[in-house]
């Protein structure tokens, strides 16, 4: 078991949500950190005129939460929702502060936790600005291969930033 799976399940809320339930919605304020035990789940933002991109699915042993919204109790840019039954161990922004505070473990946890996040953004921007949609396609093919089995090509086609019709084109010309 890992530290940071550790540090969630002793000081965490256990939540249970069902397929289809939100963790949050963008405009909301939430102040927690959420640490996924099973399940998966999608976020994404909703532009005004209803146009929805995915930002990332996450799965068991990773977390999710908006930063910007439980450290500075501001609204939150994004949604996150259930595409499975999801259990979590949520833990709130300042309780995590605190902890981190009051023990040099706790606070490598929580420094880890963010360099972590911060390459995983930096890894999805390269991505976006810097790869075609069929390498796009090919690096999630090869890097998560069985998260294509538990989403729907609707939901890969926006994480894509392309269109269904145009993943089906990708498809259908890798055989």
């Amino acid at each position: 078991m890992s530290t940071q799976n550790n540090l969630f399940m002793q000081i965490g809320k256990k939540q249970l949500f069902k397929k289809g339930d939100y963790i949050f919605r963008q405009g909301d304020i939430d102040s927690n950190i959420y640490f996924i035990k099973s399940g998966l789940l999608k976020a994404y933002y909703l532009t005004g005129d209803g146009k929805e991109f995915v930002k990332s699915f996450l799965d068991v042993g990773e977390l999710i939460g908006s930063i910007r919204s439980a450290s500075k109790n501001i609204p939150c840019y994004f949604n996150v929702v259930c595409l499975e039954d999801t259990e979590v161990a949520s833990v709130s922004f300042d309780e995590l502060l605190n902890q981190s505070k009051a023990d040099i473990e706790n606070a490598l946890v929580l420094i880890d936790s963010l360099i972590e996040l911060s390459a995983k953004k930096e890894k999805r921007e390269y991505e976006f600005l810097c790869l075609s949609a069929q390498e796009r396609y090919d690096v999630l093919q090869t890097e998560r291969p069985e998260l294509l089995k538990r989403i729907s090509l609707n939901d890969t086609a926006k994480y894509l930033g392309i269109t269904a019709i145009a993943l089906s084109r990708i498809r259908k010309r890798m055989g």
